[in-house]
């Protein structure tokens, strides 16, 4: 290898409803209403004031209850709507965003990179100085390329990789998997992260959140760490 590490490497409680009345169909059709429309509530205390025991009425606090009741239901109803449409605003957004990322060259957490014209690229972070050994496989997890090096503390280090395997074999373009240990100046692990690169193809907007294509693998927006020039 050539090139080596580079720059150093819902409410309980409904109102009771007259005999005979078909209890799921009210809740379905009048559940759309209630928040926007005061008389359902009113229908249905007349219309239990009908059916009411004249042996045994109901008193006073127990209307009152009910109409806390429907009042607390109202109120969760406008909630729900208003949450509904955060969440719509919230989508359209992210879709607007995740737009605005097509064409640009973006970094991510990952491991696996693509290998094009010869030349693969991960970011590395390495906490301390120290010896870094760097395995890489190929899609079929058939190790292809193994190097040792020293480095460097330091985020964002570039790692360069030419597509030539240790006995010389230059291997054909595609997707390489990056797997880096390293030990600092004591002989201590220290653990190291990567991360790849790539220009955003494309966005799909149908799944939640949108998907964003880079290298030939799909990443949320959250996982973008970073967009280079």
């Amino acid at each position: 290898m050539t090139d080596a590490v580079t720059g150093s490497v819902p409410v309980s409680g409904t109102t009771p409803l007259p005999a005979g009345s078909n209890s799921s169909s009210m809740s379905s059709s009048s559940g759309a209403t209630l928040a926007g429309n005061f008389q359902t509530f009113l229908t249905l205390l007349t219309t239990q004031l009908q059916n009411q025991n004249p042996l045994d009425p109901l008193d006073t606090n127990q209307f009152t209850q009910q109409l806390v009741q429907f009042a607390s239901v109202e109120q969760q109803l406008k909630t729900n709507d208003e949450l509904s449409s955060l969440v719509s605003l919230q989508q359209t957004t992210q879709a607007t965003q995740a737009l605005g990322f097509v064409g640009k060259t973006a970094v991510v957490n990952g491991k696996t990179a693509s290998l094009s014209n010869s030349q693969a690229v991960w970011d590395l972070n390495i906490p301390a100085n120290g010896n870094l050994t760097v395995t890489i496989a190929n899609a079929q997890g058939q190790n292809v390329f193994t190097g040792n090096y020293t480095v460097s503390a330091g985020n964002n280090q570039p790692f360069v990789w030419n597509g030539k395997g240790a006995d010389g074999t230059q291997w054909q373009d595609g997707q390489y998997t990056l797997t880096a240990t390293a030990t600092d100046s004591s002989g201590n692990s220290q653990a190291i992260t990567t991360e790849v690169q790539g220009v955003v193809s494309s966005v799909d907007l149908t799944q939640t959140p949108p998907l964003l294509t880079i290298a030939g693998q799909t990443f949320t927006m959250n996982q973008i760490q970073r967009i280079v020039n």
